[in-house]
């Protein structure tokens, strides 16, 4: 491991106008924008998008078989974009992304470099996305230009994969929304130059009333929520196209922002402060810059004009009063609260329908998720929430058959009541006849 440490390849200024950097997909909406503001100052990416059964061979050929799935499928996509021979080996770079937490993820990067070396790869030098200062010698910079542009990004990624969601399950027309979506996706891009916070709450309304010209068929459906491991949550190849799925099965998928992600992450700097004492100066810069992201999160909200179709987010101040009795804000390993928090906030937003996709052997999704759905039911009793493990030694078929019998309930569930909504119009219309007759007489 030292060894990698000293010796990896470095990313030079040169290389930004000769090399392709290869991200992989874990989030299409967002990576696409977020993206854009590198693409800007002229590096050239692209997001890998094959989903070949293939890979998870790659990955476990390359990636030590105890290590997280999500590991196991970046190296795997990475190693097989590679060896496809459709790049030149010699003008390419990798980039994934790095939080600096206590979870394995922040050692993908490390791993990577071990797998391409064993695949004779070595001279491949993989970048660092992150905002903790990490890999500095090999890292993509955020300026603080860069930083105001990228939280917009965030903001205008949320607010379109949740419209995209949403329209998707309804849509009359197979395809509009994902057309809405890239054209809004292209739009946006260049606007990234200048996003001032009036201007993204114009944006914002412009995106939902645009969406809102969709047109749509609302037969009622399931809703179900999607929480879990970030990588799982968001990536269809790590999730088996779980939201696909979904649809499949005639339900509405909602998942939760990637900003209430970015809030987690920033809070955990103030609770280290306030429970642990380190870095006080600093938790009150981050107490500051939570205050901004919340401001600026909750426009989505603003945007969609507490349109009830919607589960806009409710911002961290609420997320923080949502673990009370479930889970402490100290535990910030993986997922940490988060994980608890939004299966609360679903099931508030009558939303009780909830899978919780987490890599099989995650210790911290395991007891952040798996371990709190129990303290969830009991103070959100109409809870229905299965946790689905994702592992390269699970099946498909087994996955999406725990995920029906959870839908078999919430079926069950929702046929009572449109009976219940049935009768009450009878009964109105019964009091109307009768107050008619009397009229009449």
């Amino acid at each position: 491991m030292d060894t990698i440490k000293k010796d990896y390849a470095k990313f030079t200024k040169g290389m930004k106008k000769t090399h392709t950097i290869l991200v992989p997909n874990m989030l299409p909406v967002h990576f696409e924008l977020i993206l854009s503001l590198f693409e800007q100052k002229g590096y050239k990416f692209e997001i890998l998008k094959s989903a070949d059964p293939a890979l998870i061979e790659t990955g476990l050929k390359y990636v030590h078989n105890d290590i997280c799935y999500p590991c196991l499928l970046v190296i795997g996509q990475f190693i097989d974009a590679l060896l496809s021979g459709r790049y030149d080996l010699s003008k390419i770079a990798l980039a994934i992304t790095q939080t600096g937490g206590g979870c394995r993820a922040s050692n993908y990067i490390h791993l990577l470099r071990i797998a391409l070396k064993n695949a004779g790869l070595s001279h491949i030098p993989v970048l660092s996305i992150n905002f903790s200062g990490m890999e500095k010698e090999n890292s993509l910079k955020f300026s603080l230009s860069n930083l105001k542009r990228a939280r917009g990004a965030i903001v205008y990624s949320d607010m379109l994969y949740m419209l995209a969601n949403h329209y998707k399950s309804y849509e009359v027309n197979k395809g509009d929304t994902e057309k809405l979506l890239s054209h809004w996706t292209n739009k946006l891009k260049p606007m990234l130059k200048n996003t001032k916070y009036k201007t993204t709450k114009r944006v914002l309304g412009e995106i939902y009333r645009d969406f809102n010209y969709i047109k749509v068929d609302y037969v009622p459906k399931i809703r179900v929520g999607i929480v879990g491991e970030i990588y799982v949550k968001y990536s269809s190849l790590g999730n088996n196209n779980l939201e696909e799925f979904l649809r499949g099965e005639d339900c509405e998928t909602v998942v939760p922002g990637l900003m209430g992600f970015v809030t987690y992450c920033m809070a955990n700097n103030v609770f280290d402060a306030k429970f642990y004492g380190r870095g006080k100066l600093m938790g009150l810069v981050y107490r500051l810059i939570l205050k901004s992201l919340d401001k600026w999160e909750l426009l989505i909200k603003e945007a969609a004009g507490g349109d009830p179709r919607f589960c806009a987010p409710s911002g961290h101040r609420h997320l923080f009063k949502l673990t009370e009795g479930i889970i402490d804000l100290g535990v910030k390993m993986g997922e940490g609260w988060l994980l608890p928090a939004e299966m609360a906030e679903l099931a508030e937003a009558g939303i009780p329908d909830i899978v919780c996709a987490q890599p099989f052997g995650c210790l911290p999704n395991h007891i952040c998720g798996k371990s709190a759905i129990k303290r969830v039911k009991d103070l959100y009793p109409a809870a229905n929430i299965t946790p689905i493990d994702y592992d390269s030694s699970a099946t498909r078929v087994n996955q999406e058959n725990r995920i029906k019998l959870m839908l078999a309930v919430a079926k069950e569930r929702l046929t009572a009541d449109e009976a219940v909504t049935e009768q009450n119009k009878v009964k109105n219309n019964a009091k109307g006849t009768k107050k008619q007759e009397k009229l009449v007489v």
